[in-house]
């Protein structure tokens, strides 16, 4: 069975200021998105899973639909706030998304194979696509996933400050614990982060972070739904509290309940988490296209 990639594309982007998803950035429009699809096509994915919201429903599937049709399986699920589990409701003035864990959890009835999950706005690179699908058809267990991990330093911006899980792993390459960081940029030739005491702290950038590019057995949803009740049940009050995917790994990696292989791929990360990042996009997808990695038109 061909795995499926899960792409979370609900969210709007507050720091780029728009909705980043269907940003033009290759030589004929093409999104990052539509990369990371034809990355998943070439390394043998056999559906795609779009997590979205209803407001950009249609203008979402407009721009995609027609060019993917016939060269990949596609699904919708949708990520709204006030889809609870049972026995909670929506608070009144929560405005923020729920966060990663519960983006995924919406696609539990449309997901019975390994996946991938990953985000819709961050370019991952052709080789990663080939190493977690390798896992997903040879390794992948109830009791065992994959991330797929990148260098700091490759990871950061030029315009402003980001948040990035840096991951600790064992002998073994498995993974031991993720802790979100925040604010860490680079200054001069140093690289400076927030630590867990909101102190400032300086990083030697060679650090293993996750960017969010998952490799699950479908048995994971049971765990995240599981995990989420609890989550609600402490903070469904707290106005901005998120509920994210390495928080749910990391808690069944501490309770025994599965192993994390940190994969490695020599594939370039970026993205674009400010506006002013998406020129160097452009410009790395257009190198890229020259070096023959990708044709000039997509589909």
């Amino acid at each position: 069975m061909k795995p499926t990639l899960l792409i979370l594309a609900a969210g709007m982007g507050s720091r780029y200021g728009g909705l980043k998803q269907i940003e033009p950035v290759g030589p004929n429009g093409e999104t990052i998105l539509e990369y990371s699809v034809y990355d998943a096509i070439r390394a043998g994915f056999g559906k795609v899973v779009f997590v979205i919201r209803e407001s950009f429903a249609e203008a979402f599937k407009a721009r995609f639909e027609s060019k993917l049709a016939g060269k990949i399986e596609i699904e919708y699920v949708y990520q709204e706030l006030n889809k609870l589990p049972q026995g909670f409701e929506l608070p009144e003035g929560r405005e923020k998304p729920w966060g990663t864990g519960h983006a995924v959890l919406m696609a539990q009835e449309v997901i019975q194979e390994p996946f991938a999950a990953i985000n819709a706005d961050d370019f991952y690179g052709a080789q990663a696509y080939q190493v977690i699908a390798s896992f997903l058809s040879q390794s992948v267990r109830d009791d065992k996933y994959a991330m797929v991990g990148y260098q700091l330093d490759k990871t950061l911006s030029d315009f402003g400050s980001v948040s990035r899980g840096l991951c600790q792993t064992d002998g073994k390459n498995l993974l031991t614990k993720i802790t979100e960081t925040h604010k860490i940029r680079q200054e001069g030739d140093v690289i400076l982060c927030e630590s867990e005491n909101k102190e400032t702290i300086e990083i030697t950038g060679d650090e293993t972070v996750s960017m969010n590019f998952w490799g699950f057995h479908p048995s994971v949803f049971e765990n995240i739904e599981d995990q989420f009740v609890e989550f609600l049940t402490s903070n469904i009050q707290v106005p901005k509290s998120e509920f994210y995917i390495p928080f749910v790994v990391f808690e069944m990696i501490k309770a025994g309940k599965a192993q994390v292989e940190v994969l490695k791929a020599d594939s370039p990360w970026f993205g674009v988490t400010y506006q002013e990042d998406k020129p160097f996009v452009i410009e790395q997808i257009q190198r890229l296209t020259d070096q023959g990695v990708y044709p000039q038109k997509l589909w």
